[in-house]
């Protein structure tokens, strides 16, 4: 991407000089001898950076500084003064400027503070496309919080858009942490039971004897300590939704009452004798492989196959590293504005390591990694060192990931992808390392869509 640069001083040498010295860094350059006239530039072009006198006739730097940060506040202003008003150069970085020099100007030295302004934009303008990418989710999955543009979670999108308006059992699969409550929740927000109750059981935090109860309820004495008759989950969410998480995890005898439900919508309370009849939908979660439950005789076939009579399978993090950074975008949004830290996003080593991580706790590890570093960070950007040892530490030693059954082309888009970043976006050195040419890799990074990620 070249960089469109602002160049406001009243002193014509000074003008052309650094114009010329600029525009020979790779950078088009703009020239305007005051305040005024560089607002009016600004209305007829996208400047990305802007060098400005402190002292200008008309509109000084001082008065265009807070003109820009007000109108533009993503594009940075360097300060130029002289040895007598760097007090008011200071006061002027209080304001907003990103820097100042003094004059004669360190050609050296502004060099250095432009890349790093133009870097920080660059941080901000990716960061403000994500948030709209977040946003244009958010509105197309009105009825989820989940989040994803990989092909795998555009295929659970799909399922669920198909199977929330029907009353069918749901099965839902995957590893601890991708989600799997998030999918139950979508799918009964979608359904026509919405407005009844969506009752939710987490089968492994409870002991046999107290999830039968739990799950079917109990009549007075029925066991020792049951003073009162008390409604089940089932009964609690007659007309909507049982969710039943870890399904894995229960017990032969309660797998029978549940298959009982299944078949003819009936079961007895814990101790009772009259039969209860509901209207429930089923929707049933596991991270563990059912059928190889079944296989060794702990589960019941036939309830197997009652439940699973749609499969939604919730992909590892790992398996969908696309969606990495708009999860990641998302939940530093949510901890910054929970926390009140002005945390605006990542720098580009922090969000390849973030990205290359293989997060064995999925999203929920992400979600607590990334609420952990804005809650400790001092910086508006967070940084590598900002994120816990081993995801750095992995990052530079093992490289990228590719899973299992990664096509060619999928696979080569991630190694071209994690070489970009791995050098900051320079695409000589990228195509170097690849041992391409640099059309060859213009071409290819046309071809996967990645040039908003690589201007």
């Amino acid at each position: 991407m070249i960089f469109k640069i602002l160049v406001a001083d009243d002193e014509k040498n000074i003008r052309s000089g650094l114009a010329k010295a600029l525009t020979m860094d790779g950078y088009v350059v703009e020239q305007v001898e005051d305040g005024q006239a560089a607002m009016k530039m600004m209305l007829r072009m996208e400047i990305d950076l802007i060098i400005a006198d402190l002292r200008m006739p008309k509109l000084s730097g001082e008065e265009l500084l807070k003109k820009v940060v007000s109108s533009y506040p993503t594009v940075p202003v360097i300060i130029l003064t002289g040895h007598g008003t760097v007090d008011s150069a200071v006061q002027a970085m209080r304001d907003g400027a990103y820097d100042f020099l003094t004059k004669p100007v360190n050609l050296d030295r502004l060099a250095l503070l432009i890349k790093r302004a133009l870097s920080r934009r660059e941080l901000a303008r990716k960061h403000q496309e994500l948030q709209g990418e977040l946003y244009k989710l958010k509105r197309r999955h009105s009825g989820s919080d989940m989040l994803g543009r990989s092909a795998p979670m555009l295929r659970v999108f799909e399922q669920i858009e198909q199977v929330a308006p029907t009353r069918v059992s749901v099965l839902i699969t995957g590893e601890s942490g991708t989600g799997k409550e998030l999918v139950a929740n979508a799918l009964h927000e979608q359904s026509p039971r919405k407005d009844a109750a969506l009752v939710k059981v987490h089968c492994a935090a409870l002991t046999e004897t107290l999830l039968e109860s739990e799950l079917f309820g109990h009549e007075k004495g029925a066991f020792t300590g049951a003073a009162g008759q008390r409604k089940g989950r089932f009964e609690l969410a007659d007309g909507g939704t049982i969710f039943l998480d870890e399904i894995g995890e229960i017990n032969q005898a309660t797998q029978i009452k549940i298959l009982r439900v299944l078949q003819d919508k009936s079961f007895e309370r814990v101790g009772g004798e009259s039969t209860l009849t509901v209207d429930v939908r089923i929707i049933a979660a596991t991270n563990r492989d059912l059928r190889a439950e079944v296989d060794a005789g702990r589960f019941r076939e036939d309830l197997y196959y009652r439940l699973n009579v749609v499969n939604i399978h919730l992909p590892a993090l790992r398996e969908r590293p696309d969606d990495i950074p708009l999860l990641a975008s998302r939940f530093l949004e949510e901890s910054a504005e929970e926390h009140k830290k002005e945390v605006l996003g990542f720098e580009p080593k922090a969000a390849m390591a973030i990205k290359s991580y293989r997060w064995p706790g999925n999203v929920r590890e992400l979600r607590n990694v990334i609420e952990s570093v804005v809650v400790m960070s001092k910086n508006s950007y967070l940084t590598v060192e900002d994120l816990p040892m081993h995801l750095s530490e992995r990052n530079e030693e093992e490289g990228i990931f590719i899973p299992m059954g990664t096509t060619m082309a999928e696979a080569e888009k991630m190694i071209i992808r994690a070489n970009l970043n791995a050098q900051a976006g320079n695409k000589s050195k990228t195509s170097e390392t690849l041992g391409i040419g640099r059309k060859t890799l213009h071409r290819k990074i046309h071809d996967y869509g990645m040039e908003k990620e690589f201007l």
